[in-house]
């Protein structure tokens, strides 16, 4: 069966496949997203046992396997009463990560304001909450938009992992396709051009968004 022949007759385990990879891809995102900023502000507190738990939490994550984060997660975590579905270990999982990376980005974009306009904002009578609020977050946020993009596009791939728990994305499901068919190749090239196609067309998108916000500023 040559490779084309396997994409029309097995288009539906690939397109279900796809399906769970960008679910979790979304999920992983967008809540490392927020996890991030709350753990990025945690690093920058003024109370040390905040920091400490913070920084134990970006390196920890950083330093380590994401496969062995969710197999503790998956594996490990019954143990001790708490049981997540394939789905939710996998989203869980990509949570966590992407939000120790997203923190140290967020750090480094809030770091790069100008003090000078947090100096002003604080003169107006803003407190800290506010200034970081309407000041700060929306500036370092729109510096960090490509960094973030990036992350985006390394959850996408590194997603694949999940399919060592049973979870059907497109790792899993070209395992399905190439146990049936009794080929070893064609599925996984099939889904190595769909993961290329996915995050080739994100880092241009990317990049449109990034070229515009720089003409923005230049305006």
């Amino acid at each position: 069966m040559n490779i084309f022949d396997m994409i029309m007759n097995y288009r539906d385990f690939f397109l279900s496949g796809l399906k769970y990879t960008l679910l979790l891809a979304v999920l992983g995102v967008v809540f490392g997203f927020a996890l991030g900023i709350v753990v990025s502000l945690l690093r920058m507190s003024k109370w040390r046992i905040l920091r400490f738990i913070a920084s134990a939490w970006v390196e920890f994550l950083r330093g380590t396997p994401m496969l062995v984060q969710l197999f503790i997660i998956h594996y490990g975590l019954p143990e001790l009463g708490l049981e997540f579905t394939p789905i939710q270990s996998g989203a869980i999982t990509l949570t966590i990560n992407s939000s120790a990376y997203l923190a140290e980005i967020f750090r480094a974009g809030i770091q790069n304001v100008d003090r000078g306009q947090v100096e002003a904002a604080r003169s107006l009578g803003m407190r800290q909450g506010m200034t970081m609020r309407y000041i700060v977050l929306p500036q370092a946020l729109k510096n960090v938009l490509p960094a973030i993009g990036n992350e985006f596009i390394t959850i996408i791939k590194e997603s694949s992992i999940v399919s060592m728990i049973g979870v059907m994305d497109l790792m899993f499901q070209a395992g399905s396709v190439s146990t049936i068919t009794y080929q070893g190749l064609n599925p996984y090239i099939i889904i190595a051009l769909m993961y290329f196609v996915l995050t080739f067309t994100l880092s241009k998108a990317l990049g449109i968004l990034e070229r515009r916000l720089n003409t923005d500023d230049r305006r």
